[in-house]
Formats: C-alpha cells, structure tokens, sequence
C-alpha cells in the first residue's frame, strides 16, 4: 500500500476538517497516511509559504477556505503541481443555501464565534467538570445527563465529550459496599444512563490503569468473580430504577455519547409529544 500524503488546509482552526478526515479515513483499513495540517491560511502569502510543501509532499488536498481569492490561489497551485484538491464543504453549503434561500456569509471561523451555544458549551464543562466522580450531589437535578456506572466503564471521558456538545453531565459511580446517595432515585430532570461492559475487558481496563500507577495488580478490584458482582450489581440497580442501559464493551467513547444522545433527543420528543396531547408530565 502506497504512503498518501493528505494536506488539511484551513482558514479556521482546522477542527472540522481534521473531523471530516478522520470519519472518512475511518472507512479504510489501517490506511498509510502522513498527515500536513495547514490552519489559519486567510492570506495569500500565507498560502503561497505551504506551496513548497505540497510539491515535496504530493498527495491529496482537502481544504475549507472561504475567501475567494485564496481558494483561487490554492486550486492554480493545485493544478500546477497535478494534485487532486477538494472543497469538503461546497456540497453541504450549496444544499443549505438551496434549501434557506439565503446565501451563505464566508466568513472565517464563523462556527466558532462566542455565541450563546459557545457559552453555553463552557457552562456545561465547567458543570460537568465539578461533578465528576459523584462529587456534588446536591445540584444532580441541574444536570441533563447522569451517567451511572462502575469503576472504569468510561464515564468521565463520555461525560467530557458530551460537554463539549453542550450538555451538563454528572457522573456516578456504583460500589457495591457504598450505595449512591438517595437523592439519584429521585431525580426528574436529569436523563439517567446506565452505563455496562463485560466484565473481562472491565479487568483488563482496571489491570492497565493499575500497572500504569506502578500498583500492585492482584487485587479485589481485578478480581474476577468480584468483578462480575459489581457488575451484575450495577444491572439490578439499572433494572430496578428503568434506566437505559448501554454497553459500552465495543463501542468507542464517540459512539456511546452519540447513543446518549439519541436517547435525550427521543425523550424530549416523548416530552413534546405529551405536552402537545396535555398528557400530564
């Protein structure tokens, strides 16, 4: 398999395009990629500074820019050198101007303007932040999302993720000698997930997250038998209370926030659904 050189060029930041790549690469098996991140290019001698790379390092170019003229000078440079060059987003943009009626601004780094999504985003990590590891019981009933599990079945990663889409996250963990406070049985605001996983890779999580603080590995906490206790302990609980449950053994921390999320957009249907039929609620 040939190496391919892929050049990510941006007038932003480059988060979306890298995103873009990454969904599309994920297609492919172990593809041979050596990756060029060019953000911020919003003028033309900027531009022209990359050129000498793309000749060295011929390969494919995905780029966002707006500016008329630097795309212009980017796709000339590309024709030059014979290099295949792809405006991820024309697509999209043109449908949704199709489709609104409106043309679209071009402005660089528009998605990233500190709008009320933008601070609402930094309220939900500041929240989630503080209530990590079932730390401030008290304010639960703010939250959108409850995440319950045992020890090392990706809460506090998922939680992280789903803040930075927006939402506040408090995390719970399950011990069997130590029951979660009362007051997560009540909650009412608050979508309360379930999170499981089979107990051998629960083991072998905990036995790398041990060596890696140079502990002891034989313990009660990567023992088998106990291991599938907690587990089976936290399934009664999930059972009892009518939470979702997801399985978070195979899926990817994307994957299982992008489950959650599905499961908070149905209930806000649900929520509609019955206000609009004057169903109590």
């Amino acid at each position: 398999m040939n190496r391919l050189n892929l050049h990510l060029v941006s007038d932003s930041t480059g988060e979306t395009l890298e995103m873009i790549a990454k969904a599309a690469l994920a297609q492919f098996d172990d593809p041979d990629v050596s990756r060029h991140f060019w953000p911020m290019v919003r003028s033309l001698q900027h531009l022209d500074r990359i050129v000498p790379d793309l000749a060295a390092h011929p390969g494919l170019v995905l780029y966002t820019l707006v500016n008329p003229e630097t795309r212009k000078r980017l796709e000339e440079h590309c024709r030059h050198l014979g290099l295949p060059a792809v405006p991820v987003l024309d697509q999209v943009t043109a449908a949704l101007e199709a489709q609104l009626g409106q043309e679209a601004h071009g402005r660089p780094g528009r998605q990233h303007m500190m709008d009320e999504d933008y601070f609402k985003r930094v309220d939900a990590i500041q929240y989630t932040i503080a209530h990590d590891d079932g730390i401030g019981w008290e304010e639960w009933e703010e939250a959108d999302i409850v995440l319950v599990g045992v020890s090392r079945s990706s809460k506090t990663p998922t939680s992280i993720y789903l803040a930075n889409r927006g939402y506040k996250v408090a995390n719970i963990p399950l011990v069997v000698e130590s029951p979660p406070p009362p007051v997560l049985f009540g909650l009412r605001h608050p979508l309360v997930v379930g999170l499981t996983t089979s107990p051998e890779r629960l083991v072998q999580i905990r036995r790398n997250r041990l060596l890696s603080l140079n502990e002891a590995t034989e313990t009660a906490y990567v023992d088998n038998e106990r291991v599938k206790g907690e587990i089976q302990f936290a399934r009664r609980m999930f059972g009892d209370n009518g939470w979702p449950v997801i399985d978070v053994t195979r899926r990817s921390i994307e994957e299982t926030a992008a489950a959650i999320i599905r499961l908070v957009q149905e209930r806000g249907r649900r929520t509609e659904g019955a206000r609009g039929a004057g169903k109590p609620i």
